[in-house]
């Protein structure tokens, strides 16, 4: 199996657990069975949000869900029997240092559920003062993405880059200014340094840029050295507005390289929100899903025939 992913992928993504607990729920620690079937449920509600897009015309097979084992339930299941890309975390979830949710026995987890990619989430700065994390980490990352490919299993990597302090200071505090002026290149750094460790990735989930050449940049970093060439992009949401993932999606879309997105909260929170607060029933809060899914395809393909 070659490297990387060739046609479009756009991921409705609720593998949030740790963060989805404490921050929908306000459940701390370890939750409940109770509690668990509580939020397995409202994953559930999120996935019936992509059910509806695909009854409105999301084409199938460029549809994906990226879903946890732990609150997933039945859904791994349901998106393979509706022929959806099926994307699982491997990481531990909550940690500034990646590192494997079940351990050693990654591998017979992924081949129980059989996604077709498997993803992490990593933070990962090349100038992070912490060098021994960063080396720790990419030792695990080379682990899984040899055995990934040794398995002929795609690997999805989820980049992100938090600034330092020091990073900070130099842009006055300003997190709005870091992400413009510092963090393209940091990222493609990051790129580069997790390429040159060994580490091979068939999709790149990064954070958006405003500007079209960074997302030059980043898809040229992705795709260079020899094998490479089929390597691609796709763009994260990072719980932001609709207006700023649109101009994320603007900048990237028409770039060669990028060929989706993999969004989460920006889809599906508010809608969420407002079922579990009875504000509004089931099928309206799927229907808002679906109808915010279905947005952002709208935005990115309307940019590449523009």
């Amino acid at each position: 199996m070659g490297l990387g992913y060739d046609g479009k992928l756009y991921i409705l993504a609720f593998d949030h657990r740790g963060s989805f607990q404490k921050k929908m729920f306000g459940i701390e620690g370890d939750p409940t069975p109770d509690q668990t079937a509580t939020i397995a449920d409202a994953k559930h509600l999120i996935y019936e949000g992509m059910e509806q897009a695909v009854k409105r015309g999301a084409e199938a097979s460029a549809t994906g869900v990226l879903v946890d084992e732990q609150f997933g339930s039945d859904i791994p299941e349901q998106a393979h029997e509706h022929g959806q890309k099926l994307a699982m975390p491997v990481e531990k979830s909550g940690q500034n240092e990646f590192d494997f949710q079940y351990g050693a026995q990654f591998g017979e987890h992924i081949e129980r559920f059989d996604p077709a990619f498997s993803k992490v989430l990593v933070r990962y700065n090349p100038e992070d003062p912490d060098v021994e994390m960063n080396r720790r980490q990419l030792g695990r990352l080379k682990e899984l993405a040899d055995w990934l490919h040794e398995h002929d299993r795609k690997f999805l990597f989820e980049l992100l880059v938090p600034a330092t302090d020091d990073q900070l200071a130099k842009v006055d505090g300003d997190s709005d200014r870091y992400d413009a002026e510092s963090r393209p290149e940091l990222m493609r750094r990051a790129i580069e340094e997790i390429q040159n460790f060994g580490i091979e990735v068939d999709v790149w989930k990064i954070e958006g840029v405003d500007e079209r050449s960074d997302a030059v940049m980043l898809a040229e970093q992705a795709r260079s050295g020899e094998g490479r060439e089929g390597v691609t992009c796709v763009l994260l949401g990072r719980g932001a507005s609709t207006e700023k993932v649109e101009q994320w999606l603007h900048a990237s879309s028409t770039v060669d390289g990028f060929i989706g997105f993999a969004i989460g909260r920006s889809i599906w929170w508010d809608a969420l929100k407002g079922f579990l607060a009875s504000d509004t029933d089931r099928e309206t809060a799927a229907s808002q899903i679906a109808d915010n899914y279905l947005h952002f395809v709208e935005v990115y393909e309307h940019q590449q025939v523009a």
